[in-house]
Formats: C-alpha cells, structure tokens, sequence
C-alpha cells in the first residue's frame, strides 16, 4: 500500500490529517514541494468549489490539485500551472486543503 492510498484510507474513515506533505512544483507558488498541508475529509455535505485544493485519485495517481471545473457531479482536476489531469467523480476526491503550513 502506497503512502497516498493510506492517507485516502484514513480521509475515507473521516480522520483529519494534520500534515501531509508531496513532492513536485505542479503547485507552486501554493504549495512548494515537500510543504505540509492540512487535509480534512470530504464528505457527502463538504462544499467544493472551482480553486479548491483536494486530494484525490486520478488515472491512478493521488494528487494535491485545483479543482478547475464542475460539471454535475464531475471535477476537473488540474495542477497549477493550466495542466488538466483529468474528470473525476466526487467518490475519488477524498480530502481539502484547509492549511498549508510554513515548512
């Protein structure tokens, strides 16, 4: 099991995690990589909004991404330099960024 699956699998128990922290510059200048981030689950009644950060699952791969489009109950995803990853459904989205942390 990969790290990013547990952190999905404690998001889905409804635990909060207090910091979580990735690898990559896709969301700079928001989130530098390695920079801790705040994760609180989201649930049937959490509000999601286009430039809402969450993590997610998608084409395989967790990330910590913008949602940059809703369509019903679909998500678009997408770093934030412009780059789509990808429509998801709300069952694949399993955490907001409520806090980013100075490292």
């Amino acid at each position: 099991m990969s790290k990013a699956s547990f952190i999905a699998g404690l998001l889905q128990e409804g635990k909060t995690i207090e910091r979580y922290k990735e690898a990559g510059n896709s969301m700079l200048p928001l989130i530098k990589s390695n920079q801790p981030v705040k994760l609180e689950p989201v649930t049937d009644q959490t509000e999601l909004n286009v430039k809402d950060i969450v993590f997610c699952k998608v084409k395989g791969n967790y990330y910590t991404h913008l949602i940059s489009g809703i369509r019903e109950n679909q998500y678009q995803i997408s770093n934030n330099h412009g780059f789509v990853n990808g429509w998801i459904n709300r069952r694949n989205i399993f955490g907001k960024v409520i806090k980013i942390w100075d490292k």
